[in-house]
């Protein structure tokens, strides 16, 4: 099985590159240096010579805030670059994975959103992922939308590796507790697509660590595991005003992982866990 994985520089993209080459899949990981998603010439060239039986689209402009006001490159990546993406998949009749969001959702309520709840974006780049998954669905039907919520891995920039850097020099800080949801963990994600990828179990999941928890209460589990004094004031969203609105509720019902005999990812605690002894080993390399 030939597999072309998009967002190759990314935290979730290169997990899902490696895991693939562990299953033994023929694997191509393509960054932005390699594929202009916003150029259908440079999406159908690649697609074109590797003819890949399976698409990870996992390249997306995921900069919530400045999105409110960069609107067109926002667009141009989320939305059009997704249609380039499925045009060539459909024209190779390869399968497609789509990588979405919890701000699809507007985050009302506290009950799990489901996956074929009606979405309803309270902020630009929510948006624009809801019209990739509408481009997905018009397109093709050999199709998988993934949604997926706070993540985090090696590549990049996360929200454990900014407690951590925080914590060297402050005793205190103020983290938002109000908004609720589940930190994911991408080599488990991985693991999660690349078996989704395996089936013709088409159709829209939600994908996360089991468990749901807040910002706060998330920060409080990070610096409890790497034995941080680090005090942890659990604030409204409301005192920490940001450009973009962020959804209160983002959990999500991964019922459809279960009834389609999927297995669920570890707690999100645990992935914290091993992560971190990950994040360690790394760092003592360099």
């Amino acid at each position: 099985m030939k597999v072309l994985v998009t967002g190759y520089g990314g935290q979730l993209g290169y997990d899902v590159v490696q895991e693939c080459g562990r299953h033994g899949l023929n694997v191509k990981g393509c960054g932005r240096q390699d594929l202009d998603i916003t150029k259908k010439e440079s999406v159908f060239s690649i697609v074109d010579s590797y003819k890949p039986d399976v698409i990870i689209h996992c390249a997306a402009y995921t900069a919530v805030d400045k999105a409110e006001d960069d609107k067109e490159n926002c667009w141009n990546v989320n939305v059009e670059g997704t249609r380039f993406l499925v045009e060539a998949a459909k024209k190779h009749h390869s399968k497609f994975i789509y990588i979405s969001t919890d701000y699809v959702f507007n985050g009302k309520g506290e009950s799990p959103f489901d996956e074929d709840d009606q979405p309803d974006p309270i902020g630009y780049y929510g948006l624009t992922k809801y019209e990739g998954e509408k481009v997905v669905q018009s397109f093709i039907e050999n199709y998988f939308i993934i949604r997926i919520s706070w993540v985090f891995g090696f590549n990049g920039n996360n929200f454990i590796k900014t407690m951590l850097r925080l914590s060297e020099t402050r005793d205190e800080l103020n983290i938002v507790g109000d908004q609720i949801g589940s930190p994911t963990y991408t080599v488990d994600l991985a693991r999660l697509i690349v078996d989704l990828v395996k089936s013709d179990k088409y159709g829209i999941y939600h994908a996360t660590n089991e468990g749901f928890t807040s910002w706060a209460d998330f920060a409080k589990e990070i610096f409890k595991q790497t034995d941080s004094k680090t005090f942890v004031n659990s604030i409204a969203s409301e005192d920490y005003p940001t450009r973009a609105a962020r959804p209160k509720n983002s959990r999500l019902s991964k019922q459809k992982l279960v009834e389609n005999g999927f297995q669920s990812l570890p707690s999100w605690q645990d992935a914290l866990a091993r992560y971190l002894v990950q994040l360690n080993k790394r760092d003592e390399v360099k």
